[in-house]
């Protein structure tokens, strides 16, 4: 059973994202951000017991701070991760920071 922050994301020219910046987290410590695909991002939420949400930085107190719980849905073109559908566009993956300039 492991758990999961969610801090960012790659795109695809489509705009549509392909990857995910993971940190596990620990009793007392969160790892750095490790890239994993979207089929790598499933695998590991479909493990029973296994568990994400969105990690969003907070710029106003310069911090991070605990967003919404990271699902896995079925869509019409397949599987894919979803946050909690509260129309807060702050805490949607979506709205995470936009790896893509940062690391490739």
């Amino acid at each position: 059973m492991a758990k999961y922050k969610i801090s960012g994301i790659w795109k695809d020219a489509n705009n549509v994202i392909t990857d995910y910046a993971f940190h596990t987290e620990g009793e007392t410590t969160i790892s750095r951000a490790i890239k994993k695909s979207k089929a790598q991002a499933i695998a590991l939420l479909e493990i029973y017991g296994n568990s994400a949400v969105t990690w969003l930085w907070d710029y106003s107190n310069a911090k991070w701070k605990v967003g919404e719980t990271v699902q896995v849905v079925n869509g019409s073109n397949g599987k894919y991760l979803r946050s909690n559908p509260d129309n807060k566009l702050t805490d949607n993956l979506e709205h995470l920071i936009d790896f893509d300039w940062i690391a490739p």
